[in-house]
């Protein structure tokens, strides 16, 4: 961080509260009307038929992360389920409740029965306009990369600026509630910190943020900031895991969208691999596509992973990612969507329709709303197509044991 004055600093932060009192900034004061809950609490003869399409492979495991996660946090934490709240007690019961049942391999009739009798489930309630989820993927990408830059290896992959700086707003104003900037001191206020196209610009940045490893290639680089991690092979040999670290604070905004807007991709033909296609045959235009998206992100490195924003290794398939602010992270969930199957020859053959246990454990800068979810498919290159072109409505169910069920009873204390 910038050396500066402690009176300097506290003047600089109260100044930033007052003015974001004074402005009375539409995106600060809370709602007239108190949203619509994300999720509902469904009667058991709504529930889905809870038939798992992966045949419950890898799910225990995918269920032991969340336990981890919550063997970490007050036992008293509450996690909210639309309109009902449970506490991590309660939630990591329900977890090892169905870790339980997924060990003995059961078939679906035993599955349904056992959820119709002890468990709660909460649909998501969707997209205003279509009530139902948007279900995308991601997975984590490989690059070629060196510890050191030369004619081939050129792009940084840029560790956190030493002078970035998170301000929490909530001790403020209890209408700041999980409000906070991204910025950094200059003179004697916090400006923002600077935009994609600013940080690219700038000769000297590594500075502020040593270079973890540079990459050979631009495009690679900038899907390795929308994926959030990856692995970098090295020209010296062996491999790096690079890992979220930090963003700029600026808005995401989608390239896919701008180039489907300025009539260059039909959005029917939309996928990772489209735009890869059109950014490598039109170079000239990479600069102006890349700075709409003024969000930049900086990376730390790992020994496993890739790593979700619970702090737990993802599981493939199993691990998605949620609007942490409407959904319960940690939470076992349900999902009901279209994956591809592909040929031989790496294309999509078809769409198949996929019902399958999850977990939230990730979240994401595009991932807002209780109508998006996103999917982590692992590495390799059915993760690489899937993460590609999924863009699938479906539903999304939350799952919890309900208090009064005979299993909830048994794993009481006391």
């Amino acid at each position: 961080m910038i050396p500066f004055e402690r009176a300097s600093f506290f003047r600089t932060i109260l100044l930033v509260a007052i003015l974001f009192l004074q402005a009375g900034c539409s995106w600060f004061q809370p709602p007239e009307q108190p949203p619509e809950p994300a999720l509902v609490r469904l009667a058991v003869d709504a529930y889905p038929d809870f038939s798992d399409g992966f045949f419950l492979d890898n799910l225990s495991h995918g269920i032991g992360k969340s336990i981890e996660y919550l063997q970490r946090v007050p036992a008293e934490r509450t996690f909210r389920f639309g309109e009902d709240t449970y506490d991590a007690r309660h939630l990591m019961r329900s977890l090892e409740a169905l870790r339980a049942l997924v060990e003995t391999r059961p078939g679906p009739e035993v599955i349904n029965r056992f959820m119709a009798q002890n468990f709660r489930v909460y649909r998501s309630t969707g997209g205003p306009e279509s009530g139902q989820v948007l279900f995308t993927g991601y997975y984590e990408p490989h690059l070629k990369g060196s510890r050191t830059p030369d004619e081939r290896y050129r792009y940084p992959v840029y560790a956190r600026p030493s002078d970035l700086m998170v301000i929490d707003l909530a001790p403020f104003s209890e209408s700041f509630a999980g409000k906070r900037i991204v910025g950094r001191i200059q003179g004697d206020t916090v400006v923002p910190y600077p935009d994609r196209k600013a940080i690219e610009a700038d000769a000297g940045f590594d500075r502020l943020a040593p270079p973890i490893a540079w990459v050979d290639d631009r495009i690679d680089l900038f899907f390795l900031q929308i994926q959030g991690s990856g692995r970098i092979y090295l020209a010296e040999g062996g491999f790096i895991r690079v890992h979220y670290h930090a963003a700029n604070g600026r808005p995401y905004r989608s390239i896919g969208r701008l180039l489907i807007d300025q009539g260059k991709i039909p959005a029917e033909e939309m996928s990772m691999q489209r735009l890869r296609e059109y950014l490598k045959a039109h170079p000239e235009e990479i600069d102006a596509v890349f700075n709409y998206n003024p969000s930049y992100v900086f990376f730390k490195t790992e020994t496993s992973g890739p790593i979700g924003a619970i702090g737990v290794d993802l599981t493939p398939a199993r691990s998605v990612a949620v609007d942490r602010r409407v959904f319960p992270v940690a939470a076992p969930a349900f999902l009901q969507t279209q994956i591809p199957v592909v040929d031989g020859n790496g294309r999509i053959d078809r769409w198949m329709d996929i019902s399958a246990f999850a977990l939230n454990q990730d979240t994401g800068g595009a991932i807002r709303g209780p109508g998006r979810v996103d999917i982590f498919w692992g590495n390799g290159p059915y993760a690489r197509i899937a993460a590609g072109h999924m863009q699938n409505k479906g539903n999304f169910y939350l799952l919890v044991l309900d208090p009064e069920s005979a299993v909830s009873a048994s794993g009481e204390d006391g």
